[in-house]
């Protein structure tokens, strides 16, 4: 790929990735909720599944998602489920003690990147996405090499803003501040996530 195909690409693939949707809103309350290497976790999560679909995309196998329809529904569904239950787990979640043990932090890292690699590998609109981006780079030739170029060029991007916000929310002051509104950000991203299952499925 050519330096200012790749800068192109790398360019969209930014906008894609600071773009506000129910990844924020999870990167921010698994922050608030677990501290950093929570956030940093769920962030890394994201990142591979967003450059999973990036190589199945770049490889021509996200043609098949979108043109099956019971396979594009189930991950539809699939991943509007998904986004249900982390909203409502957000809505019931109770006020946390502050101190945490060592392997909690590890569970939670463990669970939040869990959760950040289902929120980006459940969402068909990645397919569609990356279908309309990667047309203008994707030949017939492409092969694993121009593709793995793309799964980094894209998961790498949106693992590197999303470790970003987690570290600038769990600093000083700010995180402090989060904390002490911890439990209006759990109904806040509640709600968001809910609402955009509810978009997924109508």
């Amino acid at each position: 790929m050519e330096l200012t195909s790749w800068l192109a690409l790398a360019a969209i693939c930014v906008m894609g990735a600071i773009s506000p949707g129910p990844s924020l809103a999870l990167i921010i309350r698994n922050t608030v909720q677990g501290g950093q290497r929570h956030g940093v976790a769920t962030a890394l999560g994201h990142g591979l599944g967003v450059g999973i679909y990036a190589l199945i995309t770049a490889l021509g196998l996200a043609i098949l998602i979108t043109q099956t329809p019971l396979l594009f529904d189930l991950i539809r569904y699939g991943g509007a489920v998904f986004l249900a239950w982390l909203g409502i787990k957000a809505l019931l979640a109770k006020p946390q003690a502050t101190g945490v043990e060592a392997g909690e932090h590890q569970s939670r890292g463990r669970q939040g990147a869990f959760e950040g690699f289902m929120v980006a590998f459940l969402n068909p609109q990645l397919a569609i996405f990356f279908l309309a981006l990667f047309s203008q780079f994707v030949h017939a030739d492409t092969g694993w090499r121009e593709g793995s170029i793309m799964m980094l060029t894209a998961g790498g991007i949106d693992a590197l803003w999303y470790v970003l916000v987690a570290l600038l929310l769990s600093r000083g002051p700010v995180l402090a501040w989060l904390k002490a509104k911890s439990s209006v950000i759990d109904k806040l991203s509640g709600l968001v996530l809910l609402g955009l299952a509810l978009k997924v499925v109508l």
